[in-house]
């Protein structure tokens, strides 16, 4: 037998010696489940197609070995919104999807696309053309008709952070662990594409107890610390009223512990940015609410504002954060620290210095100045409670939310879609362990859905209560049956306001206003006699009250839709500020040549 490395083997020698060194489990398919298991990502969101079907039956196989569940969604780009829930429900961990080539992968790279601007590690593993067939000329199905198989791959290339494209088994183990573990490491997405005649063959390489994954530990240059926390605490320490901030990027920083004991140490008052509600314990006894500029949580701007020094913690100023670049701070008062660099000022700038390390040791520099938090005292104002709605009147959106707010606990967790849920969901006060997701930074209408699904799924302990519009429902509502089949009891709000609120308020025009559907009817259609449903549909603040209680009573073990009808007019005050706001920026002249 020719044993030169990279000869091709004859038909002679290459079937026996893989069977003598590996069991019938060492297969590709069944690596790769082991993998994704010990990195917690133990449900698998998926949909079939003939490219991935050999796949689906190696990851379903090892189901009974501490492997990973397949979860069927209705089409792929729920099925990538699922797995970014999922990660997020494991505060950042790794979520999964496995769809079919070219038609599944680009179907769900919109999806994985808002994992990467979230920084969530989403790991899509599509099933891909035969090894045979790279290099053939040939043409294939679910392609554009050329016999080039690298569309897809060219396509995520920009929306993952590693791609693996495993059309071999000698090094198939090496592409896996390292697109797993680049996965990790970055907090970005990541694809895998496995030849569809891969994963169900035995190699040595697929050990039944592969070598666990070790990633180095990234560590700040200390001399560069011990810098910049130096500079920093000269910076805030001569200032009279300084406010601490935080952003959404303390997640993939892993520095939410490290800022709750800034926070303790320093005496600030403390706020979040919109993207980073639920990072933050808002029962911390200093805590102001939400900075956005001008919808923010009454009295925190004015706060924020008029502070001689802020230090923000992980932020991302984009046009919807600054409301449409608004925001009256100075960079001069400005303490940036992002997950591993560190501003101050106009400068200097400090780099590998980790977001975690530096709150760490800042917390013991910093002289306690509760100034700004006592101004806050003086002029807080507490919220007035909505009028009582008198019998038959039609419900009030500040009416659903007093409610939402009294459903919450910390077995809960509040996922907010796009639109105005984003702005009534910013006002609730979350209670200690209570969870809250949403998707600012890529905003795609139809999120929730998927993402209700893959939180549920990964938080069995929590309670999803989620919050969608009309509008939004309509682009993925087919996954509901998926909660359904899967036995879910997310209470789910649909909010219809008869079209796309949020788009009205940024620009308004006939095409904003969508056909009414029969919703509860809808959901009603996806359970069929099958799981546990309960539906309501709700006008007046009476039905309201017996809809929340049939759902957290009799009907406590049950998916529950409640749809909420409201008037088309009935938007927050801080969603029309905003909207004219971001109206503004995005109208703004070309720039003269």
């Amino acid at each position: 037998m020719d044993t030169t490395i990279g000869s091709v083997p004859t038909a002679s020698d290459a079937p026996a010696p893989a069977a003598a060194t590996a069991p019938r489990e060492a297969t590709l398919g069944r690596h790769l489940a082991r993998r994704l298991a010990e990195v917690g990502a133990r449900d698998v969101f998926t949909v079939p197609g003939d490219f991935n079907l050999t796949l689906l039956d190696e990851l379903e196989a090892e189901a009974g070995h501490g492997g990973v569940r397949l979860v069927g969604c209705c089409n792929e780009l729920n099925a990538a919104y699922a797995a970014d829930g999922y990660a997020r429900a494991r505060g950042g961990g790794v979520g999964a999807c496995a769809v079919t080539f070219t038609v599944g992968g680009l179907s769900a790279i919109n999806a994985v696309a808002g994992a990467f601007s979230e920084n969530l590690p989403v790991v899509c593993i599509v099933g891909g053309p035969n090894s045979n067939d790279y290099g053939s000329n040939r043409i294939l199905h679910h392609t554009i008709g050329l016999p080039d198989f690298t569309q897809e791959l060219r396509c995520f290339q920009t929306v993952t952070c590693y791609q693996a494209v495993v059309n071999n088994l000698e090094d198939a183990h090496e592409q896996i662990d390292a697109a797993i573990s680049t996965a990790i490491k970055e907090s970005k997405p990541v694809y895998i594409s496995i030849s569809c005649n891969l994963p169900s063959i035995p190699h040595p390489t697929f050990s039944r107890h592969p070598v666990p994954f070790f990633l180095s530990p990234r560590l700040s240059n200390q001399m560069n610390l011990e810098a910049s926390v130096e500079t920093a605490a000269a910076f805030l320490n001569k200032a009279v009223k300084p406010v601490l901030v935080g952003g959404p990027r303390m997640r993939v920083a892993k520095a939410c512990k490290s800022f709750v004991e800034l926070a303790d140490a320093c005496g600030y008052p403390v706020a979040v940015m919109p993207s980073a509600k639920g990072l933050v314990p808002e029962h911390h006894p200093r805590f102001i609410g939400t900075y956005w500029g001008a919808v923010s949580t009454p009295f925190c701007a004015e706060i924020v504002e008029s502070a001689d020094a802020y230090i923000f913690a992980g932020p991302i100023f984009n046009d919807y954060s600054s409301v449409g670049y608004s925001l009256l701070l100075k960079k001069e008062k400005t303490i940036i620290v992002q997950p591993d660099r560190v501003v101050i000022g106009h400068g200097p700038a400090f780099g590998c210095v980790l977001m975690k390390d530096f709150l760490h040791a800042l917390s013991a520099r910093l002289k306690k100045n509760t100034a700004a938090y006592e101004n806050y005292r003086r002029i807080y104002v507490p919220p007035g409670e909505p009028p009582l709605s008198e019998p038959g009147e039609p419900l009030r959106v500040n009416v659903l939310f007093q409610h939402i707010q009294k459903m919450l606990s910390a077995n809960s967790a509040v996922i907010a879609e796009t639109g105005d849920s984003w702005f009534n969901c910013q006002k609730l006060k979350l209670p200690e362990g209570c969870g809250y997701e949403f998707q600012m930074q890529y905003g795609s209408i139809g999120w929730s859905v998927g993402a209700t699904l893959g939180y549920a799924q990964a938080a069995k302990d929590k309670r999803v209560i989620a919050c969608i519009g009309d509008g939004s429902f309509q682009v993925t509502a087919q996954e509901v049956s998926t909660m359904l089949r899967w036995g879910q009891k997310s209470i789910i709000f649909l909010i219809n306001n008869g079209g796309y609120t949020i788009e009205v308020e940024i620009h308004d025009g006939p095409y904003n206003v969508i056909k009414n559907w029969n919703y509860t009817g809808v959901v009603e259609a996806f359970h069929n006699g099958e799981g546990k449903c309960y539906t309501a549909k709700v006008r007046t603040e009476e039905e309201l009250k017996e809809a929340i209680e049939e759902a957290q009573g009799p009907k406590k073990d049950c998916l529950c839709f409640i749809e909420v009808i409201v008037h088309k007019d009935d938007t927050s005050k801080e969603l029309l500020e905003w909207g004219s706001r971001v109206s503004a920026a995005n109208s703004r002249p070309p720039n003269p040549q």
